[in-house]
């Protein structure tokens, strides 16, 4: 299960009762945090979402009206007792962009930094997750990613597959999780107890951007697609294109290519006063399109739906790897390195 709730959804700068762009997503009791405008922190008091709990952070790009409600979240983050490690994933130049937000906040606990360089990375969100996430390159006017993040459905485990292959029942677990087992004398597969994938959960979250071949496929099949929705009317495509945005009917029509369930449109521009007189037209190419708002919400559970095997149109993404943070040094003490290149 999903709980994902748009805290801000204007672009540039917040407008009463408009708060700038961001996402939570809870998991297991713990949170995601995609994107931290000003803001966030008082949309997060209006929802009920506990900033204590925030494991991930993932930022799109540096433009300010997505990461200026960063230095505040960190520090009451501290303030409520955390102690634990918090770590943030963003494009390249993230060690020296957050260390220089956060200067005057004051954190007592450990920020590990991932960055981004080349167009697709894959990642858990903890060691043996279920919950796998995708960055994606966007294509804005600095470096910008999106994110895709997949819980995946466990296979329907078949205890009399597993009595009549005579598999010791301490494994049982272990073969349930996707692990080949092997003793002394066997070896015993996934395959022999488990049975077809099943379709798990996938939400997407893309803005400041125009459309990309890219963007389309990694966000096929999303049960919730976030997607910026700069202008509403048709006649403001060019403007757009200019500023590296997207309006209303291409972010439709991204949803519709691609057979998402529902798209939650978000990062208005703020002369859209009133984004929702668009929606009927935007209706019109695809059907399950909604206005954001703070406090939009959705819990999103497993369904008994097909499941659908992805095509491999673009490169397998690298994987991200074991990342930890270094002892500080005199030049910059919030510095976090990776053990490899990538």
């Amino acid at each position: 299960m999903l709980d994902v709730t748009l805290l801000g959804c204007g672009g540039t700068m917040p407008l009463p009762n408009r708060w700038l762009t961001s996402l939570h997503v809870l998991y297991n009791g713990r949170g995601i945090l995609i994107d931290c405008g000003e803001g966030t922190q008082i949309a997060m008091k209006e929802t009920g979402v506990s900033a204590h709990t925030i494991d991930l952070i993932l930022l799109t790009h540096f433009h300010g009206d997505h990461v200026m409600g960063l230095p505040g979240i960190l520090m009451s983050m501290g303030m409520s007792g955390r102690t634990e490690p918090v770590t943030i994933v963003g494009p390249k130049n993230l060690h020296k962009v957050v260390p220089n937000l956060c200067v005057c906040a004051g954190i007592p606990f450990e920020v590990r930094m991932v960055e981004l360089e080349e167009a697709d990375y894959r990642f858990d969100f903890s060691e043996g997750s279920l919950l796998h996430i995708h960055a994606f390159a966007a294509s804005h006017s600095v470096p910008t990613y999106g994110y895709s993040l997949e819980l995946e459905r466990l296979r329907k485990f078949d205890p009399e597959r597993a009595t009549s292959n005579n598999i010791p029942v301490k494994y049982w677990g272990r073969l349930q999780r996707n692990e080949t087992v092997k003793d002394d004398r066997t070896v015993y597969t996934p395959d022999m107890v488990l049975g077809e994938k099943r379709k798990g959960i996938k939400v997407t979250y893309v803005t400041d951007t125009r459309p990309n071949e890219r963007i389309r496929l990694s966000s096929r099949h999303s049960d919730l697609l976030v997607l910026e929705g700069m202008y509403g009317d048709d006649e403001r495509l060019e403007a757009a294109k200019v500023k590296r945005h997207m309006i209303f009917s291409e972010a439709a029509e991204i949803a519709s290519e691609g057979h998402s369930k529902e798209l939650w449109l978000t990062h208005f521009s703020p002369s859209e006063t009133h984004p929702e007189q668009y929606l009927d037209a935007t209706r019109k190419i695809f059907e399950h399109t909604v206005c954001g708002k703070t406090g939009l919400h959705r819990t999103l559970n497993y369904t008994d739906e097909p499941y659908i095997e992805e095509p491999q149109e673009i490169p397998s993404p690298k994987a991200v790897p074991s990342i930890e943070p270094v002892h500080e040094s005199e030049d910059d003490g919030s510095r976090v390195e990776l053990i490899e290149e990538w």
